[in-house]
């Protein structure tokens, strides 16, 4: 077993260069963002068809080892899982959901609905045109984009750690194609894979960040006529880097479970009042119909290869961040999913937790797309006006109740995106020691750390973190070949751990 301590190499490069990025930013911030828009064109054109495969096929062999005996391999050397079901589908649901959990479940099921997704027939802003647009959204946020962020890469890390004894770093997904020697500390490819991982991270969090006192600056300006100032958008940073400081602090046992609790408790009852008093039967029967759609047509719509302008604002914009994010989800679902069996943890990230996120963006955006219907113009334009905070805003404008609704969503929103802030942190300073049990001042680092700069980045001004965000797309191209081993590693793992645990049937 290697022994675990801060490695101080990958820490001094990745904060160095997420500070040199602010600075850059600071001194000439279209120079950067032409860097990152030329990166990015590159990174979609050449390496979009890739990542298309790359999480269709995760997706894919994720199922078949769920069907198949090796779904009945426990994961974790635990006999029985740390955490009861609801409280591990909880944390498992603020990872993702957290980032599309409210402006993108209202705005892009309307951004289809206007203009039809090239793929389908141009049915814009007609009935027929809601089923393509809820199913575009479904591809995005469904089964495919789920399955990278915690399955095969999962099974690996928790191999190597729990099962072998060696730091649960990035790193790790490397393992089966270059054993242990991934893990010297010397080994420069080991502290690529560990700092390209940080560096994804955190661009994809201080993006998100950033928007977050964007979007609920504006509903506080639009529910309370307070000023849509800097000082807001930082005020709500602010409260958001408090939230999620005491929830890493606390740990991953008590704090991050305990707030992902009460943000999924606090979803469900939005979902339900948005049921009552919304267009319950429309979004009911179009959630069921739009699955149905999006099931038919999945295959086709996650290898489409035709529209490139559109692919890179939207499929394979969604598929780099996602990957961007993948290693660090990868090891915070592998933290929480000890005694899990491999079944169980398929099913869960892969099935469960995207048909959870489809029905919500059903409920917010379908409320949205009835609306449009009955009152052309009510939500789109708002949307063409004010972007997608804009859109929440209007959606809640058409129920009873509506004011009361907005607050909760804009409560909800801080919440969701303080649990992903405290889950990224940890997992950073996880990376960094390669514990499973970081130190509290190491984790509560990295929230600090995450708030200085996005404030700092929004106090340069809206496009530095449009900038960040799209810097995702381009760390996404080392992680993404990160990643790859993991499709046959997870194989070779559940056929051992088989072997070892003495499955020989489904």
């Amino acid at each position: 077993m290697i022994r675990n301590s801060t490695d101080k190499t990958v820490f001094l490069i990745s904060g160095g260069l997420l500070v040199l990025f602010v600075i850059l930013a600071i001194i000439d911030l279209s120079m950067v963002e032409g860097w990152i828009n030329t990166s990015f064109a590159f990174s979609a054109k050449f390496f979009g068809a890739y990542w298309e495969l790359l999480l269709l096929g995760n997706f894919v062999i994720g199922l078949g080892l769920a069907i198949s005996k090796y779904g009945k391999v426990r994961l974790g050397k635990l006999t029985k899982p740390e955490n009861g079901y609801y409280r591990w589908v909880a944390m498992i649901l603020c990872t993702l959901l957290a980032s599309g959990g409210v402006f993108w479940a209202a705005s892009e099921p309307m951004s289809h609905f206007i203009t039809s997704p090239p793929l389908f027939d141009d049915n814009s802003s007609t009935l027929a045109g809601v089923e393509p647009a809820l199913a575009q959204s479904f591809l995005h946020w469904g089964f495919l984009a789920w399955a990278i962020l915690g399955t095969l890469a999962t099974i690996v890390l928790m191999y190597v750690h729990y099962h072998k004894g060696y730091p649960m770093k990035p790193r790790g997904m490397l393992y089966p194609v270059f054993g242990e020697k991934i893990f010297n500390k010397n080994s420069i490819l080991g502290n690529a894979a560990d700092i390209v991982s940080i560096v994804a991270v955190a661009a994809g969090t201080m993006g998100p960040i950033g928007f977050l006192g964007l979007q609920l600056g504006y509903g506080l300006h639009s529910l309370f006529d307070v000023p849509n100032t800097l000082v807001t958008n930082i005020i709500v940073i602010s409260a958001l880097v408090a939230i999620a400081a005491v929830s890493v602090a606390t740990g991953i046992d008590r704090g991050i479970q305990f707030l992902s609790r009460i943000n999924v408790g606090l979803t469900i009852f939005l979902a339900i009042c948005m049921l009552i008093l919304g267009p319950t039967m429309f979004i009911i029967n179009k959630f069921v119909s739009a699955e149905g759609f999006h099931i038919q047509n999945m295959l086709t719509m996650a290898l489409y290869q035709g529209d490139q302008a559109w692919l890179g604002w939207w499929t394979v914009f969604f598929w780099g961040w996602f990957l961007g994010y993948g290693p660090m989800m990868a090891i915070f679902i592998a933290r929480i999913s000890r005694g899990r069996t491999i079944r169980e943890l398929i099913i869960a990230v892969s099935i469960v937790a995207p048909l959870v996120t489809n029905f919500w963006f059903t409920v917010v955006g379908g409320t949205g797309l009835k609306a449009e219907l009955d009152n052309p113009g009510s939500i789109s334009v708002p949307f063409a006006e004010g972007g997608m905070p804009a859109t929440v805003m209007a959606i809640m404008d058409q129920l009873p109740f509506g004011f009361f609704l907005a607050i909760g969503f804009l409560f909800v929103t801080l919440v969701f995106v303080a649990t992903t802030v405290d889950s990224i942190s940890y997992t950073v300073a996880v990376s960094l020691t390669g514990s499973d049990k970081p130190s509290r001042m190491i984790r509560v680092f990295w929230v600090l750390i995450f708030g200085v700069l996005s404030s700092v980045l929004l106090a340069i001004g809206e496009n530095s973190i449009s900038a960040i965000q799209n810097s995702i797309v381009v760390t996404a191209v080392p992680v993404s070949l990160l990643m790859l081993p993991t499709l046959w590693g997870a194989v070779q793992i559940a056929r051992k751990l088989a072997a070892e645990q003495n499955i020989t049937s489904k």
